[in-house]
């Protein structure tokens, strides 16, 4: 009722603002009784006038008032006074009253229920199945004192506790997934109560049967709306001492009651149906089976859309153990549905019978059927679980959003696109909540109403926290659509890419890209130049042939992958490449086709630059490596060095043995690089905001690449060892000789591009004069260093023995007493300095260990370094700095010689184990990273300082690896040209055009460091 404009009352006005929206009836309602000694009160009117329709929660209260009265223990005055006094009620109250007409109902059936909004207690603000049972309990006793039946007074109770989750929910202190949690927890407690009054009821079938209650769809899955059908299945079993069929019947007539206590509409209202329609065979199935005859039935006869429904099965109610059995029993056939036959397009097909059943005047408002709507997210994330949750365990979530959460984390959904989705079905969800809430009613559809639009906007905006003066209609409209439109670009996106088809068919349909569609998909994808790239692709695709017809099928899905790195080109020219070198082995399009892991890991390693698949296409066979769940993983330095010892001791000669251990090498480079670009290693964290290669620790990945390949490199050594060794002496060298590993081979640091330094040391055999030890080990290490550096398809390594006494002045080999002896008269500080990092790394195993027993006084002196000493390795550091730096280089970003570099840090940290590792024994190891850690922990220096540094040297690390992944040579400074940086930014985990962050996190991250080298290595 509006009233004439010159019969508005002050306080008819004074409503409107409020956002009364019939203030005539709200000044009777505060005018009356119930009300009237509080109808001015502002705290009051505030309150109803943030709620969600101050209208319909002023009528509430007045009704609640009114049965409060009309009770012999009513107690109104308390129920006015606490409202004005206490915020917490006066905000969940009101705020349920304005949000929901049922419980309002609810309230004035049951006026005493006002008590549970009183006060905020710890379980209250985190209730779980426990504490909803005990509520259940509490509040069904009391119901059945006052009278009512068992039935009865637990639908009461239910509403009782419907109405504290309600509360929370409309005051936004519950986010949407923990609000739906609470809402299965109450089911299943629910659950839970209505079997025990079933069994109360009928306690021969009881003491007949165990029955186990399974929750299935939202209820299993921890996510269930305010009204929603119950999904369950039945499961039993006979109790000793009764035959299976009159245990079965038993358990029928239990299931049967349960569900009608729940179901049945009485004065009381309902609870909510419970649906037994995802049984075996359906409705037309027996309502409780055994779990072998459930196991026997999934396994014959059982339909895709049944193993997706199984995915949110859990035991809820009744036998628990028996519930566990049967989700233990059925959990494998749901992770190996995506192996049947048609897997992906029977899901695909569903889906699209469920949008076509939609009312067409119902599309454009339907919340969870429609396009963009909830079952789109529901079904894109169900059906990336079941095609890749067979083999990572990780996706075996029930909830969408932790499974959302879980693929994600796996690499399979892009992190903005899960981002998007999550927020989206956060949106969606509380808007179906909040339509439910008001008559808990069974509903996904948007109100068409204009005064149930605004309510519902009113809601959202206290709830999402939309910002003051948001129009709430036109905020709904605008938020639904951005998020619908969000959700259904996502959903093509994941549900319908052909990767899906591709990883869960043997025998995918074909995919056929015409010379015009494939020209502009190229285009689209950023492919530099498509029309080289449209002559691959007729190359690899034309033709009749089994061949040309798996790779039909497999390039939309390799073409998307090419787009999303640096060089799209280059890798659709490498896989032309490697197809053409091995497109007639059997194995290859075999393993592209059925693993798809191993055709998403080629196509990252042929795209991310040279070195990968320069070394790939120098032995394509190696492809085999990346569809093996194992093959990428490092392999030890003992099985390397048995491979290699093994090749070497079949070969004819030497040049024939170091062919065979290059290979070796070669092999192991391809297999860490491969794995090092597409994330295998150091998963769990990042460096900037990308994702190419999913989130990993840099620190991890760069001490995995470094061990891996220093380790490469000592077998390869070794290997080169015994070659030589074997060409001229057979077995038995006259000396013993040892290879010591120096600098970053030394340290277990090596990089893709770096040289092998070493030092080598003999000993003479007893009786063989040093004349002749001496000639045959300069042998030996020439051969060596010959075999290592010959030309051939195969990557050199290069030896370096620069750090020997004397420098390049200096012999090449010493026996173990001339170095004794140069170190005791001539040693130099930097020579103490150049030792710490030295280990043995081949040769003989006793020489070796003599050797790090004679320096050891020399790199770790007692007492440490005197003041001369410091003063001498300051500088020549500061030297290096100076002379070393090549011309025209940007020292801000030169990762070895430049500011807080390489160069940088590992002075520093040598410096301080030099001067403290006689008294620190953790400081006696040849890492860095270990080192710089002992010194943090022994209070060399600060933790800050110890991360500040720590972060740069990997970060300088990280970049000489990229670069020499990306161009194939290496290099200390970032490159030039654009995709080549762009590439390292990809590695780095930057998005593309974010070049330019790349390296101001790089000079932030260098300079901090630099200033921490100041004061620690120069005492600034």
């Amino acid at each position: 009722m509006t009233l004439p404009e010159g019969r508005r009352s002050s306080a008819y006005t004074r409503l409107l603002k409020y956002g009364f929206t019939d203030p005539a009836a709200a000044e009777r309602r505060l005018e009356a009784p119930p009300l009237a000694a509080r109808r001015g009160d502002p705290v009051l009117l505030d309150a109803l006038g943030a709620t969600a329709d101050p209208d319909q929660a002023l009528h509430g209260l007045v009704r609640l008032a009114e049965a409060l009265d009309a009770r012999p223990d009513g107690d109104r005055q308390a129920l006015l006074d606490t409202l004005v006094t206490a915020k917490p009620l006066r905000d969940r109250l009101l705020g349920v009253l304005g949000a929901s007409e049922a419980l309002g109902d609810h309230l004035a059936r049951h006026p005493g229920d006002w008590h549970a909004l009183v006060t905020y207690e710890a379980a209250d603000l985190n209730p779980g199945v426990p504490e909803f049972e005990k509520a259940l309990a509490d509040g069904a006793r009391a119901r059945r004192e006052a009278g009512l039946g068992a039935a009865d007074a637990l639908r009461a109770a239910y509403r009782r506790c419907l109405l504290t989750i309600a509360a929370r929910d409309v005051c936004g202190t519950t986010d949407v997934d923990q609000t739906a949690a609470e809402l299965a927890d109450l089911a299943t407690a629910t659950l839970r109560a209505a079997l025990a009054i079933a069994a109360e009821e009928q306690p021969a079938d009881a003491a007949a049967c165990r029955l186990a209650v399974i929750g299935m769809g939202k209820c299993g899955g921890r996510e269930l709306n305010y009204v929603s059908d119950v999904d369950v299945v039945f499961v039993a079993e006979a109790k000793e001492g009764t035959a299976e069929g009159p245990a079965l019947q038993a358990a029928t007539r239990l299931a049967s009651r349960m569900m009608r206590v729940c179901s049945d509409v009485t004065a009381e209202g309902t609870i909510w149906p419970v649906d037994a329609n995802l049984r075996p065979e359906g409705r037309n199935g027996p309502l409780v089976r055994t779990l072998s005859s459930h196991l026997a039935y999934y396994q014959r006869w059982a339909k895709t859309w049944e193993f997706q429904a199984l995915l949110k099965a859990r035991p809820v109610a009744g036998d628990l153990t028996l519930g566990r059995s049967y989700t233990d029993a059925v959990a494998p056939l749901v992770w190996q549905a995506a192996e049947r036959e048609n897997f992906v397009p029977d899901v695909q097909q569903m889906r699209r019978r469920v949008i076509a059943s939609i009312p067409a005047g119902q599309v454009d408002r339907e919340l969870k059927l429609g396009p963009g709507g909830l079952r789109d997210v529901e079904f894109a994330v169900q059906l990336l679980q079941l095609v890749h949750g067979r083999g990572d365990a990780t996706l075996r979530a029930s909830g969408t959003l932790d499974a959302l959460t879980a693929l994600a984390a796996g690499g399979y959904v892009g992190r903005s696109d899960a981002a998007a989705l999550d927020a989206a079905y956060r949106f969606l969800r509380t808007v179906e909540h909040h339509i439910q809430l008001h008559r808990l009613r069974r509903t996904h559809l948007m109100p068409e109403a204009e005064a149930d639009q605004r309510r519902l906007g009113r809601s959202l905006a206290r709830v999402l926290s939309w910002p003051p003066g948001t129009e709430p209609v036109e905020g709904l409209g605008r938020e639904w659509k951005r998020h619908a439109r969000e959700v259904r670009r996502l959903h093509e996106k994941l549900f319908y890419r052909p990767l899906l088809d591709a990883v869960a068919q043997l025998e995918p349909g074909e995919i056929r890209l015409s010379a015009k569609e494939a020209g502009n998909r190229l285009q689209a994808l950023g492919y530099a130049d498509p029309a080289a790239a449209l002559r691959h692709l007729e190359a690899l695709a034309s033709g009749v042939s089994r061949k040309a017809a798996i790779q039909r099928t497999l390039l939309p899905v390799l073409l998307g992958w090419f787009a999303d790195s640096a060089d799209p080109d280059a890798g659709l020219l490498n896989f032309h490449k490697v197809s053409d070198a091995l497109g007639r082995t059997p194995w290859y399009l075999r393993l592209l086709r059925d693993e798809g892991a191993a055709a998403e890991n080629l196509a990252r390693v042929l795209s991310a630059g040279r070195l990968a698949p320069d070394l790939l296409l120098r032995a394509p066979e190696a492809v085999a490596l990346l569809g093996d769940p194992e093959g990428l993983r490092p392999r030890g330095l003992e099985a390397l060095e048995q491979e290699t010892l093994a090749a070497v001791n079949r070969s004819e000669d030497a040049e024939a043995a170091i062919v065979a251990v290059r290979g070796v090498r070669r092999r192991e480079l391809f297999r860490t690089s491969a794995a090092d670009i597409i994330g295998a290693y150091g998963r769990g964290g990042s460096h900037g905001t990308g994702e190419p290669n999913g989130e990993r620790d840099p620190h991890v990945r760069v001490d995995t690449v470094g061990d891996a390949v220093s380790e490469v490199n000592a077998a390869a050594v070794a290997g080169a060892l015994r070659a030589a060794v074997r060409a001229e002496w057979g077995d038995t060298l006259p000396t013993r000789f040892a290879v010591i590993g120096m600098g970053r081979f030394g340290g277990h640091e090596q990089g893709y591009g770096s040289d092998a330094d070493v030092l080598f040391v003999h000993e003479p055999r007893e009786g063989v004069p040093d004349e002749e030890a001496a000639k045959a080990a300069f042998a030996v290490a020439g051969e060596m260093r010959r075999l290592l550096q010959l030309p051939t398809t195969d990557p050199p390594l290069h030896i370096d023995a620069d750090l020997r006494p004397e420098g390049k002045s200096g012999p090449i080999v010493r026996s173990l007493a001339s170095y004794a002896a140069y170190y005791r008269r001539w040693s130099l500080v930097w020579e103490s300095q150049a030792l710490l990092r030295a280990r043995p790394v081949a040769g003989d195993p006793g020489l070796g260990q003599r050797f790090i027993e004679l320096i050891d006084p020399l790199r770790y002196p007692a007492e440490g370094l005197g003041e001369d000493a410091v003063r001498e390795i300051r500088r020549l550091k500061a030297r290096m700095e100076s002379e070393r730096l090549p011309r025209g280089a940007d020292p801000t970003t030169h990762t070895k010689l430049g500011r807080g570099g390489l160069s940088d840090v590992e002075w520093t940290v040598q410096l301080l184990q030099m001067r403290h590792a006689w008294a620190e024994p953790g400081l006696r190891t040849t890492r860095t990273r270990e080192a710089l850690a002992a010194a943090c922990a022994a209070g060399l220096l600060s933790a800050e300082a110890a991360a500040i540094l720590d972060d740069a040297w990997v970060l300088a690390t990280s970049v000489r690896n990229a670069v020499m992944l990306v161009r194939g040579r290496s290099g200390d400074t970032f490159p030039t040209q654009p995709r080549e940086l762009a590439a390292v930014g990809r590695y780095l985990g930057y998005e593309p055009g974010h070049v330019g962050e790349m390296l101001d996190d790089y000079r932030r991250t260098t300079r901090r460091a630099r200033a921490v080298v100041e004061e620690l290595f120069y005492g600034a």
